[in-house]
């Protein structure tokens, strides 16, 4: 069956943090408003609930629109998740680094950053935002469509390169391994770390923290953290990423079509029972 490029982007906005929010209050007026104005047949054919429907569009979405939550989601799904047998792996979504928001990051045994590029995206931002990164980050990778390998070869051969190829079976295969880059800039980490984190960092590198007021407590850790052998301070940095919360709730078995939902809103088990269990709710128009 062959789509408009309207009614997709129109599927596509089901998958956002504002609709969750109306699940969670049992509002589906906006997945109504889908099925009336496209799928009615489709729902005429099934005694249904949001779920099921939901679980429709995402595979309709996944099988001709290549927007970037699907490619997002089918990345965690498919790679990201795999790496999540290390008990203390962090992953988090739209992650600041300086003036740049990278799409996914991870902390495990070392610091990566994932820059997705759809069929969609322009690469304009590119080179600011690979500039950001390899200030604070072991491993760079972009992750492109195969059919767009040739615009992205020419990146530094540091960055590392992860095809997705939607005609078979949305498989990601590593083009370029990632250089291991451990020359970071300690301004740069200090801009990710929030408070208690870049204090936490100089006790245990220091064994005390100095006198210092709410006034001067950045700039003193600021300078004393630049003093820090940049080994020592990836170690640090990374340890501390980890004890950031960040959803558990991933699953590449149950319900994985919300699974960048649950990580960008960090829901917990529970939170992501009550969405799953509002959404079972039969379709009502």
């Amino acid at each position: 069956m062959k789509y408009q490029i309207n009614q997709l982007r129109d599927y596509s906005s089901l998958f956002s943090r504002s609709q969750v929010l109306s699940w969670l209050k049992m509002d589906f007026s906006s997945i109504n408003f889908k099925i009336e104005r496209y799928d009615e047949k489709w729902l005429n054919n099934q005694n249904s609930t949001y779920l099921d429907y939901l679980k429709y569009i995402y595979s309709v979405l996944a099988d001709n629109y290549q927007n970037e939550y699907i490619f997002k989601n089918e990345f965690l799904n498919n790679w990201l998740i795999q790496e999540l047998g290390e008990t203390n792996s962090r992953i988090f979504s739209e992650f600041r680094v300086g003036n740049s928001i990278a799409d996914l990051v991870m902390f495990n045994g070392c610091s990566k950053i994932f820059e997705i590029k759809t069929e969609l995206d322009s690469d304009s931002r590119l080179t600011l935002q690979l500039q950001n990164y390899e200030k604070a980050f072991n491993q760079i990778f972009l992750i492109i469509p195969k059919s767009k390998l040739n615009s992205y070869e020419k990146q530094d051969v540091s960055i590392g390169l992860i095809t997705y190829d939607p005609k078979s079976e949305n498989t990601f295969s590593v083009y370029r391994k990632a250089k291991l880059n451990l020359d970071l800039e300690p301004l740069a980490i200090m801009s990710i770390l929030h408070t208690h984190e870049y204090k936490s960092i100089v006790r245990k590198y220091y064994g005390s923290l100095p006198q210092m007021t709410s006034f001067n407590q950045h700039m003193i850790c600021s300078e004393l953290i630049y003093e820090i052998p940049k080994d020592k301070l990836n170690k640090l940095f990374i340890d501390e990423m980890k004890k950031r919360s960040s959803s558990n709730a991933l699953s590449s078995r149950y319900y994985k079509e919300f699974n960048q939902l649950f990580l960008a809103l960090r829901m917990n088990r529970d939170s992501k029972s009550k969405m799953i269990e509002s959404l079972k709710t039969t379709i009502q128009i």
